[in-house]
């Protein structure tokens, strides 16, 4: 997906994507699990693929590893049709961890794995200034 110098709609989204693994069963601690889904996280990129579902325009800029999940990662959003021009892959740190805890009431818990994880390692070098400057909005997670 390009982004047109003209796209008043354009919302940019800053942060981080990582991988949640969320118990099949609510309620149960992460202790006493047995068995996780691998979901895509990380309320940016959430964002993002939120605004292009609502026929938006979006596009995600943030860092995940060179590996599987970070690859992973960066399809998901085409999939959703989200530019991921602005997203970086680093070769030295992985993409984020969160394990996902949900009680019986809907509340959840986060453990995230991070040592630290490739979103961390994001450099203001890496920006996609053109990006930011096209953008209507621009939104970024709390962690960024």
């Amino acid at each position: 997906m390009t982004i047109s110098s003209t796209n008043s709609r354009l919302v940019v989204s800053f942060g981080e994507m990582l991988i949640d693994f969320v118990p099949e069963i609510a309620g149960v601690s992460l202790a006493d699990t047995r068995t996780f889904v691998k979901a895509a996280g990380g309320a940016p990129a959430n964002v993002a693929c939120a605004i292009a579902r609502l026929d938006g325009t979006s596009a995600f800029m943030g860092k995940v590893g060179n590996d599987e999940f970070g690859k992973m990662l960066v399809d998901i959003l085409k999939q959703n049709g989200v530019n991921s021009d602005g997203v970086c892959f680093d070769d030295d740190a992985r993409t984020g961890l969160a394990f996902v805890t949900l009680t019986k009431g809907g509340e959840r818990g986060l453990m995230f794995y991070r040592n630290p994880s490739a979103d961390m390692m994001f450099r203001e070098s890496e920006l996609n200034t053109r990006q930011i400057k096209q953008a209507k909005i621009f939104h970024y997670g709390s962690i960024s």
